[in-house]
């Protein structure tokens, strides 16, 4: 959830730092701090945005020093404050650590330690960190990293300086994401590629357990064991551009509008010769033939698109298929065999709820495919298959072009096994794959009319409460479409299908209450007027998201609608969510809301 980066090098470190943690602000924010070696440690930070440790430190200007590491925070343990700010520094002054993650025993060694008259000053687990690193450290920093890693439980990413050898930066981790950046004469860390991206595009990607010494020449890697190990140094090939808003004002925006190209980079290499290429897969026929059941495992909008892959899997393939929110997975004792295939989705390819879920999983010897955007992240490392996204950098923490990319994937997926499973005739494989390869296409058309959605947005930003309703696929749409708007905007929205308003929420419909009604899906369109009307008859006002087919349908029961292209209808939500992506968003901005940044949340859930 939280940030980290580092620099070795001849340059001033406290500026680089400051602009590396303005790219990583996406993993948390509520407070920062920097630690810079010059002839002694010093530590500065603050609680609040980025913006107030660069004003203290006059954007890296009143900090001298070239040996530096940073530290961008989500609060789990302890306050937002300054002192449970990030460095950590040990009792003796002698290491200052950054850390992402949970130490899960910390409570057990910080009582060891105070027995052993440690004098602890903030309420985190990494604290307990710094303190062991001093506890262990007998001149030899590699030896007490190595001890401390032995001893603590949890997930870290660590980045950790010592008064004793500051020509050095130690890195390790386990379940939290974290790189090393290979330059000339300077080297780098940092949870994310595009706080490093302005100095070099060659990486390495730390592995669990794995640690890295960097000197301004140099950078050597150990295992848990401490012995030597090679690592395949990676070339980042996008653009520093795809990190920045190009002239959007928020990511988000940019994001939206990235989905077209997102989605088109997506699918086509995929499709040759009206067949489904996946060649980063080795599932075969006869091993899909031998699938009895289907699990989705994912979170927050990753689990959405299951949802929606429920539908479609169990239309095509006739396979039983189960959504499962990650966190719940593990502990409800799922059903596993090697009759089963998990699917795990997720965009950082790190979230720690669906890692812990995908381990169970290979443990009761189920088949795993993962879906992820990060190249080498652990999920990816762990799966038995993996199929990138190829979306690019999402850097707004409310994900949208991933949404938009993973649902292709998993389009992509039943399109595969129906292939090859022989449950499709050529016509219709040909007509879903026609469709498949329209979608960028459609998906610009309906971005192409933004101030349609901006004009009603402007009328109902102020609203309280917003309700969506849907049914089958609909309903799929608007379990994403109620937590984008909430999200962002902090206004309280609910999802339902439309046959369950009867058994509650319409409760709580009165004058003025706003109801989005996603009515694309035609097989259950008549049902869905039903329920407009309902809604209607105890004063709701009604925007609808409808097929061009039903406009005039739709005109004569709701009060706005915004129309979509007819398309395969388990691919209606990729359309469907996309002008209700741009109402969150007009709304969030309308209110004055910190679009990219909505409060208490994170970009990479890396904790449970």
């Amino acid at each position: 959830m939280c940030g980290i980066v580092g620099y070795i090098g001849e340059e001033q470190a406290a500026p680089f730092l400051l602009n590396g943690l303005s790219k990583l602000e996406y993993r948390g924010y509520d407070s920062a701090g920097v630690a810079v070696y010059d002839n002694e440690l010093h530590v500065v930070k603050s609680k609040g945005r980025l913006s107030v440790l660069d004003g203290i430190l006059q954007g890296g200007k009143a900090l001298p020093g070239t040996v530096g590491i940073g530290h961008t925070r989500w609060a789990t343990h302890g306050a937002p404050s300054d002192v449970n700010s990030h460095p950590q520094v040990s009792d003796g002054g002698k290491f200052a650590v950054v850390h992402n993650g949970i130490i899960e025993n910390y409570l057990e060694l910080k009582n060891h330690l105070i027995r052993r008259g440690v004098e602890f000053v903030s309420d985190t687990d990494t604290e307990v960190v710094a303190q062991l690193l001093e506890y262990y450290y007998r001149n030899d920093v590699l030896d007490a990293v190595q001890k401390v890693i032995r001893r603590v439980e949890g997930s870290y990413a660590l980045g950790i300086i010592c008064a004793d050898c500051p020509e050095k930066i130690f890195a390790v981790r386990k379940d939290s994401p974290l790189i090393v950046g290979a330059g000339q004469g300077e080297n780098f860390i940092a949870s994310d590629i595009p706080a490093i991206l302005s100095k070099t595009r060659d990486i390495y990607r730390l592995q669990d357990k794995e640690i890295a010494v960097l000197e301004r020449d140099n950078i050597a890697f150990f295992n848990e064991e401490r012995e030597p190990i090679e690592k395949q140094l990676e070339r980042v090939e996008w653009d520093v551009d795809a990190a920045e808003k190009g002239g959007f004002e928020h990511f988000m925006m940019k994001e939206i509008c990235e989905q077209p190209e997102a989605l088109r980079k997506t699918i086509s290499p995929r499709i040759k010769e009206n067949k489904v290429v996946l060649d980063d897969i080795s599932l075969t026929a006869e091993q899909l033939r031998d699938v009895s059941r289907v699990f989705i495992v994912a979170c927050g909008t990753s689990y959405h698109v299951g949802v929606v892959a429920k539908y479609a899997f169990e239309k095509l393939l006739k396979i039983p298929l189960e959504v499962d929110v990650a966190s719940e997975f593990r502990y409800r004792d799922p059903i596993l065999d090697e009759h089963t295939l998990v699917i795990i989705i997720s965009q950082s390819g790190e979230t720690a709820d669906t890692l812990a879920a995908l381990r169970m999983a290979k443990k009761s010897g189920a088949r795993v495919l993962s879906i992820v955007n990060v190249v080498g992240s652990t999920i990816a490392n762990e799966s038995d298959d993996v199929l990138y996204t190829w979306a690019g950098p999402e850097i707004a923490v409310a994900s949208t072009k991933a949404y938009s990319t993973q649902l292709a994937v998993i389009y992509l997926i039943v399109l595969y096994m129906a292939q090859e499973l022989g449950v499709l005739s050529d016509k219709e494989r040909k007509e879903y794959l026609d469709d498949l390869q329209r979608l960028p296409d459609l998906a610009e058309s309906c971005l192409a009319d933004k101030e349609k959605i901006q004009y009603f947005a402007s009328r109902y930003f102020n609203a309280g409460d917003m309700y969506f309703i849907g049914r089958n696929v609909d309903y799929a749409a608007s379990l994403e479409a109620s937590l984008k708007l909430k999200e962002i905007s902090y206004i309280h929205s609910e999802a339902y299908t439309g046959g369950e308003l009867k058994h509650g929420p319409i409760s709580l419909i009165e004058d003025g209450t706003l109801v989005i009604a996603i009515c694309t899906y035609d097989r259950l369109f008549d049902k869905m007027m039903s329920n407009v009307k309902e809604v209607k008859a105890r004063g709701a006002v009604v925007l609808g998201i409808t097929t061009h087919d039903r406009e005039e349908a739709f005109r004569q029961e709701g009060d706005f609608r915004f129309c979509i292209p007819k398309i395969t209808d388990f691919m209606l939500p990729s359309l469907s969510i996309l002008p209700l992506q741009l109402f969150a968003y007009y709304c969030a901005s309308m209110k004055g809301c910190d679009i990219d940044k909505p409060r208490n949340l994170a970009k990479s859930v890396t904790v449970e």
